[in-house]
């Protein structure tokens, strides 16, 4: 087993945080401030493993943009450095959600202008990694016509199990159409962790799914009834943390444990922080229960993703390196590059870019990260002036 050092898992925690801090706009920016990040700036790992890792969870149940930060985190440092990637990157949200349940929940932030701000910087960041994307993985007409057909499946018919179809075509043709292409061999994931353990996660990942409702029937214990819910929100759910949204209303408002008012000032909370929209959750375990509630409700939620990333990443890394499933990983990852492109349509853009002076921004911050390479931080921070400027003229 690799022996991780200190270092490494202070670096983790440090650049996750950082993303933490920084990572607005939904799952799908938050891929482009991971590409941004891991691969362009510290080459942690190489385009064709990070387009591997994100066709992974986007097959997965749960929140994607967090299982690849944790992958990457367990690729880097182990199981503790996935916990570590994990931690930095959700607690600073977490932390804001249970301050808006339990000081500010009233407060009408939905149409500042720093918010606004942050949607265009969201644009130019996912342009920005789909540009790099699209150059290493999809090169020929083939996989052009692959990219093409998921953008126009995903766009129009929009479903929470759209994006897993999808990826299963993709490799199927990928399969037929490369099944003699040798591509360059992939970077090797240097996975810490043993297909043994990996298969008691996927074990303890469906066990709970079955027993934590088993036991909320036969219990009247709360905290039970709360961690199921949580727990069952992250592991069923396709499609990103705008989908968990709905999911969470049915479980917590008709059944009494927060108000239809509530639920909807915590939305607006969770629109305005940084980091994964699956911290929602803190929000609501909050109101619930105080802060206690709020780190169980984040636990249980996010348990899932965990479970999902530990568990298959041991079997992935020797899959993707089967000669006879890489023409289909090939045909997969172009499918990415057009969900990709769907997700930075709807709701990225047609959500941010709404008067001219708004496409002038974004076109300024992209060249910020393109050609002036600006850092995320500095284009994040620039956004949100440039917004308040913008809300305050127009």
């Amino acid at each position: 087993m690799k022996k991780i050092d200190f270092k490494s898992l202070i670096e983790i925690l440090i650049i996750s945080i950082k993303l933490g801090l920084t990572s607005f706009g939904g799952p799908i920016a938050h891929l482009g401030y991971f590409h941004a990040e891991y691969v362009r700036k510290r080459k942690w790992m190489d385009e064709k493993s990070y387009a591997d890792l994100v066709a992974l969870c986007q097959f997965l149940p749960g929140p994607a943009s967090s299982q690849v930060g944790i992958g990457i985190g367990i690729i880097r440092g182990g199981i503790i450095g996935g916990i570590i990637a994990f931690i930095g990157f959700t607690m600073p949200s977490v932390i804001a959600l249970i301050i808006f349940a339990l000081v500010l929940q009233r407060l009408d932030i939905g149409d500042a202008g720093w918010i606004h701000g942050l949607k265009i910087v969201a644009v130019a960041i996912v342009a920005h990694a789909i540009l790099g994307m699209a150059q290493k993985l999809t090169p020929d007409l083939q996989r052009k016509a692959i990219a093409l057909a998921a953008l126009t499946i995903t766009l129009l018919w929009q479903t929470v199990f759209t994006q897993v179809l999808v990826i299963i075509l993709a490799g199927f043709f990928g399969f037929l159409l490369y099944k003699k292409y040798v591509p360059d061999k992939p970077a090797s994931f240097s996975f810490p962790v043993s297909r043994r353990f990996g298969t008691f996660c996927l074990a303890l990942f469906f066990g709970l799914l079955v027993a934590l409702p088993v036991l909320r029937e036969l219990t009247s214990v709360s905290w039970i009834a709360m961690f199921d819910s949580f727990y069952r929100a992250g592991a069923l759910v396709f499609g990103g943390g705008h989908v968990v949204l709905p999911l969470l209303e049915r479980e917590f408002v008709p059944t009494g444990w927060l108000h239809a008012d509530e639920f909807l000032a915590g939305y607006g909370a969770a629109q305005a922080v940084p980091g994964p929209l699956f911290t929602f959750a803190a929000y609501i375990g909050a109101v619930i229960n105080g802060w206690q509630g709020g780190l169980l409700a984040t636990f249980a939620i996010f348990l899932p993703a965990f479970l999902l990333i530990v568990g298959t990443l041991p079997f992935w890394d020797s899959l993707r390196h089967n000669p006879k499933i890489q023409g289909a990983l090939i045909g997969v990852n172009a499918a990415v590059v057009g969900i990709l492109i769907s997700a930075f349509y709807t709701p990225i853009w047609t959500s941010s870019i709404l008067e001219p002076v708004d496409f002038v921004f974004a076109a300024i911050l992209f060249s910020m990260l393109a050609y002036w390479k600006r850092p995320p931080w500095m284009v994040v921070v620039t956004g949100a002036v440039g917004g308040m400027l913008i809300f305050s003229v127009y």
